[in-house]
């Protein structure tokens, strides 16, 4: 055998043509998994916040923190995060286990974030001092 030759195995061309046949496929369920994580933190996010873009009367409570960079953040994570721990978990476990995992990732994730981000809210009229 010379230095450029290498021995074969046949379970080694079992795993490189199974590589073959599922890597498009494997790719594309990481863009829908980063489309849904998206559309999902949108879901979860924007309805929270929604007071801190219309800012209540006249605009006064508009919260430029939570419109221009908490909210993108989020969004950021849920583009992000889905597909990263795909890709992580699909090298390991097999399609089925990887999107699991993807699944408890996310929702530990929007789990987390319920539990420590709180934007402002409309303040209710029942909730001040009686008149």
């Amino acid at each position: 055998m010379s230095g450029g030759e290498r021995a074969e195995s046949p379970e080694h061309d079992e795993a490189d043509e199974r590589d073959e046949h599922d890597g498009p496929l494997l790719d594309s369920v990481g863009c829908v998994i980063a489309l849904a994580g998206v559309l999902a933190a949108a879901a979860f996010a924007v309805p929270r916040a929604a007071y801190s873009f219309d800012g209540g009367f006249e605009g006064e409570d508009t919260d430029w923190v939570t419109t221009l960079v908490e909210v993108p953040l989020i969004l950021l994570a849920g583009f992000a995060v889905p597909p990263l721990t795909w890709a992580a978990a699909s090298r390991r476990l097999r399609p089925w286990a990887a999107a699991l995992v993807c699944l408890a990732v996310f929702g530990l994730g929007l789990w987390g974030l319920d539990a420590v981000w709180h934007p402002k809210q409309d303040p209710h009229p029942g909730d001040g001092p009686p008149i």
